[in-house]
């Protein structure tokens, strides 16, 4: 990548292409500055497959970030810290196993696998809000107040040993790398929402541009009116590129790019995405 200040690869999403495998989940390798990363590993060995044919290296990998407690994104983890024996995982200190939402009237587990968390406790890092990885490098926290609203809407619940509560994403967040005056942002599932995260970001970052916000949008059971309602505020950010995938789902996309034309790119399995 001469000449290039990063490259983020997609080792998992649920488009395959070009041989290689896709699943229901996401997975990014990052270089950066010499620096090497790993965000989120999708539900199974598969990112780690795709990754050797891709010839990038596992073992290389500096920091492994989490970007929230679901097991789509979580699972495939305990394949990576088998692989690399020393890098940490860095996730927010609230990540418990315990993520569940209602599926035809029932609560499903969605959460990280059981017992992965104990397995690997002294590969963890656990941080609480906003936190430096290293020069350049930033994992943000959820600022927005209200969060649970979009739990509500998504029933998603969280299980506490006094009963239920409503989750409000408190376990999810942001990678945020600094590239010349501006910004790119990770956020693999964006629960949260992806305007406010962008807000969230611009807020510890003023007078950067986002030059990209990165991930999935959570789209896939959202009717079109919410979805072309949900690109205007996209739109007002004055975020640059969209590089979207794996939860927005396919009308999601269809519906961005139609609304927001060719700042909208579609995330799959072996995309590079060079800054």
């Amino acid at each position: 990548m001469p000449g290039k200040n990063m490259r983020i690869t997609v080792l998992t999403d649920n488009i395959e292409s070009n041989g290689l495998t896709g699943e229901w989940g996401l997975s990014f390798y990052i270089e950066y500055h010499g620096r090497k990363l790993l965000l989120d590993a999708g539900q199974s060995g598969v990112f780690a497959e795709n990754a050797e044919k891709l010839g990038l290296s596992l073992a290389d990998v500096d920091f492994a970030v989490l970007s929230h407690a679901h097991y789509d994104h979580a699972d495939g983890m305990s394949v990576f810290l088998d692989r690399n024996s020393r890098a940490k995982l860095w996730l927010q200190e609230s990540c418990r196993e315990n993520c569940y939402r209602v599926k035809e009237g029932r609560m499903k587990y969605i959460g990280i696998r059981k017992g992965m968390l104990e397995k690997y406790r002294d590969r963890l890092v656990c941080v609480r809000g906003d936190q430096e990885l290293d020069e350049g490098i930033r994992l943000i926290a959820h600022h927005t107040a209200g969060l649970e609203k979009a739990g509500r809407r998504e029933k998603m619940f969280l299980k506490q040993d006094d009963g239920w509560i409503t989750d409000s994403f408190t376990h999810e967040q942001s990678l945020v790398l600094e590239c010349g005056d501006g910004i790119v942002i990770l956020n693999s599932c964006s629960h949260g929402g992806a305007d406010n995260i962008i807000r969230e970001v611009s807020a510890e970052y003023p007078g950067r541009r986002v030059l990209a916000m990165i991930g999935g949008f959570h789209l896939h059971n959202k009717d079109d009116d919410y979805i072309r309602a949900f690109a205007e505020k996209l739109r007002h950010t004055g975020v640059g590129q969209i590089y979207t995938g794996h939860c927005t789902g396919d009308n999601g996309f269809r519906i961005l790019s139609r609304e927001l034309g060719g700042m909208v790119h579609q995330l799959r399995v072996g995309l590079e995405i060079d800054f």
